[in-house]
């Protein structure tokens, strides 16, 4: 008799309360949100900075497979099995056959990337499981006001045909970059994918809006918001409620309160 607790499992992320749609998950983790504000902090740099986005990804890439990949039921004999007949444990755990595609987009997304995907090949099988290259930096104008996105060279792998595609890039902030890796996804890349991923570790309400709006669907992970340009009053409501007048990028293009130019500080080129 198989026992109940384990059928059906139920995985309930903590996540802060916010009106951007249900496809968007902000954290609400005090331990992955500790460690994140001491990689903002200005003091902290290598080789601090890359294990703590490595610890980052570690933990963000467990809640993406717990609430969105497959899962099926199991029954395996433990080594009790040796001494009982009831030592066989029956019950939900992740679907091994599920297929992913982790995309780096250099050079802030490279190692998320490589940490993601090591990942899913411990818990997936590692033949269904890729890892592809982009390259696609932001368009400035002479004010280094963002204009856009240009794809430079890309490494893809193949079709991307019901796998999930994961885009594990830490920072949010205009989307004009990310929009551009996705379009070519799925406009360029054979196959439907069965789900389009982002995982961040800061976004702002000008980026979520973006990727909403321009790819409806997509599901978005995030350990933090960011709006801190927003005024006082709308600081104080909940997330999302006045989209239109949150602000967490400035003229820029970087987020506020932010981390700085992350991709500059992980690889030490300050270019």
């Amino acid at each position: 008799m198989a026992d109940m607790q384990f059928e059906n499992l139920q995985f309930r992320p903590s996540e802060i309360e916010h009106r951007y749609g249900e496809h968007v998950h902000l954290s609400s983790n005090p331990y992955l949100l500790s460690h994140l504000v001491t990689l903002c902090d200005r003091a902290t740099v290598q080789p601090t900075v890359n294990r703590l986005v490595t610890i980052l990804y570690q933990e963000l890439i467990q809640a993406v497979v717990n609430v969105e990949f497959p899962r099926v039921t199991v029954r395996i004999e433990t080594r009790m099995v040796e001494h009982t007949e009831k030592g066989v444990y029956e019950g939900e755990v992740v679907d091994r056959s599920a297929q992913a595609v982790c995309v780096n987009i250099a050079r802030a997304g490279t190692l998320p990337s490589q940490v993601c995907f090591d990942a899913l090949n411990e818990m997936l099988d590692p033949g269904g499981v890729r890892q592809d290259h982009f390259v696609v930096a932001r368009t400035t104008d002479d004010k280094e006001r963002v204009t856009g996105a240009a794809v430079g060279a890309s490494k893809i792998g193949g079709t991307v045909q019901d796998r999930f595609v994961l885009f594990p890039d830490p920072m949010g902030a205009t989307g004009s970059s990310m929009s551009a890796a996705v379009r070519t996804y799925k406009e360029e890349v054979e196959g439907a994918p069965r789900r389009l991923i982002a995982i961040h570790l800061i976004v702002t309400p000008e980026y979520l809006k973006r990727m909403t709006e321009e790819h409806p669907g997509m599901v978005i992970f995030a350990l933090r918001l960011d709006r801190g340009l927003s005024d006082d009053a709308v600081l104080r409501t909940v997330p999302g409620t006045f989209w239109d007048r949150e602000k967490g990028i400035n003229e820029k293009g970087y987020i506020v309160p932010g981390a700085g130019g992350l991709g500059e500080v992980m690889n030490n080129s300050w270019v």
